[in-house]
């Protein structure tokens, strides 16, 4: 657990090294989320990443997003996002990488066609399954889709998958107590609470110090209803003072668009590289998370890894995690955006720093617990729960 006597930033900047007690393990992630689109792909480039440091062979099969263009099968236009893609898997493609790996564990994030042909192979090889659920997918059709038919054919069709993994699956995981509740809801006997592992450069660069006042605001996120974008334009507009800047892409992107052309401390970047998002966050000083659906918000644990001031809703499940809430400024009932970020420029910058560093040292340590934890479980050791997982 966290001291009172905290070092200053500087002193945390460096965490240790993961001892390589990875060696042995083979691990085949399949996965309809392209590592630079999303949360849940950036979720597994990152813990692929960390894998391997630890001695684990590891091959991230899923789509790729390269100069605008789709890669891994044939791409169809996402209904209700022209930003998406649904990706049909080449069969031949993914079996031979499979076949070069004889994985021995196949983990599956998404109940996409890329996870349900994971979860054929899986059993081929005699792996271990562990199926990553990070997304209401069911809940998130009917804020995106506008076609009642349409939005039921697909929660119909994400509830069989999701079951059909579920019942398949050794164990699954899920990066929140509420998504772990509607995972037993759906049908998973064996389900277990992980964490959130964050890019290796965000731990081994130093952070920046703050500066002394608030006056840079980022959102970086994927552009939809449910990140309840409406309330940082409104932000902007009842704080003149402040620049706000919203990185991403997603079917409501003309529409922010069209608002930073009329406000201007509001500048829209568009969809940027994920090499580019620590130098982005390291220029801001709060990033914004004013979600009404979002099953943890891995960028708001990037923030705090960089040693940034984060607001967050009450529908952030971060929260959830008592080490991390109190790296957090979470948002008051009925409190807007703008008042949250008042109430955070009042504060002194001593005890702003202060809650920074308290934030980069808890992203560390959640990090390295994590690791560790995912290296049980794939060993299909008794993984023993998450050491300070919510209960």
């Amino acid at each position: 657990m966290l001291t009172s006597s905290m070092p200053p930033v500087s002193e945390v900047a460096t965490p240790l090294a993961a001892p390589a007690t990875g060696a042995g393990l083979r691990v085949a992630i399949v996965s309809d989320a392209a590592p630079e689109r999303n949360g849940v792909g950036a979720y597994y480039r990152d813990l692929a990443e960390h894998l391997k440091a630890a001695g684990a062979r590891v091959d991230l099969i899923s789509p790729r997003f390269r100069a605008g263009n789709w890669y891994g099968g044939l791409a169809m236009p996402l209904p209700g996002d022209p930003t998406q893609r649904f990706l049909f898997p080449s069969l031949s493609l993914v079996s031979r990488r499979m076949e070069r790996l004889a994985p021995t564990a196949v983990i599956i994030p998404t109940p996409g066609l890329f996870g349900m042909l994971g979860m054929y192979l899986a059993k081929r090889y005699g792996a271990r399954l562990l199926v990553g659920f990070h997304t209401h997918f069911e809940r998130l059709t009917e804020l995106n889709d506008h076609s009642p038919l349409f939005g039921a054919m697909c929660r119909s069709y994400l509830g069989a998958c999701n079951r059909r993994l579920f019942d398949a699956s050794d164990l699954v995981l899920a990066n929140s107590t509420e998504m772990l509740e509607i995972a037993r809801a759906i049908g998973a006997r064996h389900a277990d609470l992980m964490g959130t592992s964050v890019p290796k450069r965000f731990l081994d660069a130093p952070p920046l110090p703050l500066r002394p006042r608030v006056e840079r605001v980022l959102f970086a996120g994927r552009l939809a209803p449910e990140k309840n974008l409406g309330a940082v334009v409104e932000a902007a507009s009842a704080c003149p003072d402040l620049q706000f800047q919203i990185v991403g892409d997603g079917p409501l992107r003309d529409w922010v668009q069209a608002q930073a052309d009329r406000l201007p401390n509001l500048t829209y970047q568009g969809w940027v590289r994920r090499n580019q998002i620590m130098p982005l966050i390291d220029r801001m000083d709060v990033l914004v998370l004013p979600s009404t659906v979002e099953s943890f918000g891995t960028i708001a644990l990037e923030a705090m890894a960089r040693a940034r001031l984060v607001i967050v809703s009450a529908r952030c499940g971060i929260l959830s995690w008592e080490e991390l809430s109190r790296g957090l400024f979470p948002m008051r009932e009925d409190e807007p955006l703008a008042a949250a970020l008042g109430r955070v420029a009042a504060l002194d910058p001593g005890l702003r720093q202060r809650k920074a560093e308290l934030a980069r040292a808890a992203a560390i340590d959640i990090n390295t617990r994590n690791l560790a934890y995912w290296l049980r479980v794939l060993r299909a050791g008794d993984p023993g729960g998450l050491d300070g997982a919510p209960g």
